[in-house]
């Protein structure tokens, strides 16, 4: 079969011959209409992620659209390596039905995105029973964006956006969240006077780096009351590092929790449970992820896709 094909962790894939995927029982090949080229994607492929393995050449991809047997459109993912989803047939070990109404490109471009923050925001209602201020730093990505329109339709109290790009934040502002313009030098004066008079319950950080800092910062300048809810702050992302600076005194001075979210921490089985409530939101129009689609043949043009679109590979 045609496929993206990853020869070493410099390589930029090429469209070449691969070995089709190995059967599994009571699971029918299904076949690639669009695979969305993710962060994650391309920090698999090129071992710079936490959950990268060592075996080459390889196939990329972590879900996609796909089309079976018997012609229905499903979402679909997470294929056993060296398999990924960019090649024109996979065996993977669930679908999920896509919705009339959505555009299959945009699932393909946005069901990763979404999930990042969906599914830590879900996890957190169902621990607490509802959603209070939730504040996602990272608004502008669109992992962030996603979980700000999420954390809207899942009922949030308040929604608090913070993020670099002006431009980004108007829409957010428009579905109701409160945002925030950030700058590296002015980050923690725009966090404090905010967090000072709104006790977020969950922060989603999808940047981390010097992000991070600014917000223990501004959540270290003041003393909530004593009976206060826990504020839980979950790391999604690196996007503005991998490390920063946690004061010992914000974890004594109020309830407060760090954990994190991603592949590993959150099981297969919770993310496909999840799945249909997700794709129904390109349906009925809460999400939506703009894209640009690239044929298997100009993998490689994809792959140095930049921009506010994601790259969105389909057959050809």
């Amino acid at each position: 079969m045609r496929a993206a094909v990853v020869t070493s962790p410099d390589a930029t894939p090429v469209c070449a011959d691969f070995p089709e995927p190995q059967p599994q029982p009571g699971r029918a090949p299904v076949r690639l209409v669009g695979a969305g080229l993710h962060h994650v994607v391309r920090g698999m492929a090129t071992g710079r992620h936490y959950r990268s393995g060592d075996a080459f050449p390889l196939v990329p991809g972590v879900d996609a659209v796909a089309r079976t047997e018997d012609g229905r459109l499903v979402y679909t993912g997470l294929p056993r390596g060296p398999w990924g989803t960019m090649a024109e047939s996979m065996v993977t070990p669930f679908e999920v039905e896509v919705p009339e109404g959505a555009d299959p490109l945009a699932v393909a471009a946005g069901m990763n995105p979404a999930s990042a923050g969906w599914m830590p925001l879900a996890a957190h209602r169902e621990e607490t029973g509802g959603l209070g201020t939730v504040l996602v730093l990272g608004a502008t990505g669109m992992s962030g964006g996603l979980a700000v329109r999420a954390a809207v339709a899942l009922g949030a109290k308040q929604v608090i956006a913070a993020g670099r790009d002006r431009a980004a934040l108007e829409p957010l502002a428009g579905v109701g969240a409160l945002t925030v313009p950030l700058t590296q030098d002015g980050a923690l004066d725009a966090l404090a006077p905010v967090l000072a008079e709104t006790q977020p319950t969950l922060i989603l950080d999808f940047v981390w780096g010097w992000v991070a800092e600014a917000a223990f910062g501004a959540l270290a300048g003041f003393r909530p009351d004593e009976d206060g809810e826990t504020t839980s702050y979950v790391q999604i992302g690196s996007l503005a590092g991998n490390d920063t600076a946690l004061p010992a005194a914000l974890l004594r001075s109020r309830r407060f929790r760090v954990t994190g979210s991603g592949l590993g921490s959150v099981s297969k089985a919770d993310m496909i449970t999840e799945f249909p409530q997700m794709i129904t939101r390109f349906a009925d129009g809460t999400f939506d992820a703009p894209y640009t689609a690239y044929p298997l043949s100009r993998v490689g043009e994809a792959w140095a896709h930049q921009g506010r679109t994601r790259a969105v590979v389909v057959p050809g």
